[in-house]
């Protein structure tokens, strides 16, 4: 299959790498620069080259800012059976963008973000295929996350919106109410330490991104049940109520262990 890749970053040279010894494929990018390391694949960063391409599937890569934005720029010049495919972890304005442009679309999100996920081994990942999809794209798509060893779930485009306001916005949330409190002070604690390395990589994301997870309509909800319970938790630490406090670890202890 002829697969044009669009961005060159993280996840779009991710893409590339592990597309480009069984597809003929195509990473577009603006900026020659970051062009420089792809081998085994077409180089482009002109917008009529893409027309000389004909992909059969685009997979639209670019930071989620511009994601419909360049999906506009690159339709004139694909051929009418191309499928149009995203990795988008913030499907706002998709669908609706998917049934204007008259194109077959595949929704997909890869649930391994670059700042965490070791790359090389993925057998612990996840990956949501979006229901309402071309037949084709989605089984392409199904494959190929197989071959990673992704672990896979099918979801509506309004069931990718509450996962991912679960699976998002908590850790979303936590982490800014981490940061917020640190202070220019040595912490030895180990817990502490890890904490700080994920506040690191998460504070490391484009942040469009995180206000675009943050103001997914599901997640109000989520982040309320968390200042509901820092409040309860606040109480007991005040109160110095240890039966509470025991009683408020062993159901958190649950809640983690399933």
């Amino acid at each position: 299959m002829r697969i044009l890749i669009m961005g060159a970053g993280k996840m779009g040279t991710f893409l590339t790498d592990a597309l480009c010894m069984t597809h003929e494929v195509a990473l577009f990018d603006t900026d020659a620069s970051r062009l420089r390391f792809v081998f085994n694949t077409r180089r482009l960063t002109q917008l009529d080259e893409i027309t000389y391409f004909q992909p059969e599937l685009v997979i639209n890569a670019v930071t989620i800012k511009y994601t419909i934005e360049a999906f506009e720029k690159v339709l004139p010049l694909l051929p009418r059976h191309c499928i149009l495919s995203d990795i988008a972890s913030v499907k706002t304005g998709l669908p609706e963008f998917y049934e204007k442009s008259g194109f077959r679309f595949v929704s997909t999100h890869p649930m391994f973000g670059p700042t965490f996920a070791r790359l090389d081994n993925l057998s612990e990942q996840n990956a949501i295929i979006i229901k309402e999809g071309d037949e084709e794209g989605k089984q392409f798509f199904r494959n190929f996350y197989k071959t990673l060893r992704l672990r896979i779930f099918e979801y509506t485009f309004l069931e990718h919106d509450r996962t991912t306001a679960y699976s998002l916005s908590v850790p979303f949330a936590t982490t800014l109410a981490f940061a917020s409190v640190i202070e220019k002070q040595e912490a030895p604690g180990t817990t502490f330490k890890r904490h700080m390395d994920i506040a690191h990589g998460f504070l490391n994301e484009d942040s469009f991104l995180i206000s675009e997870v943050l103001f997914n309509p599901f997640s109000a909800e989520r982040v309320a049940k968390i200042r509901d319970n820092m409040a309860a938790l606040l109480e007991i630490i005040e109160t110095k109520d240890k039966a509470r406090l025991d009683a408020f670890v062993s159901q958190a202890k649950k809640n983690v262990e399933g």
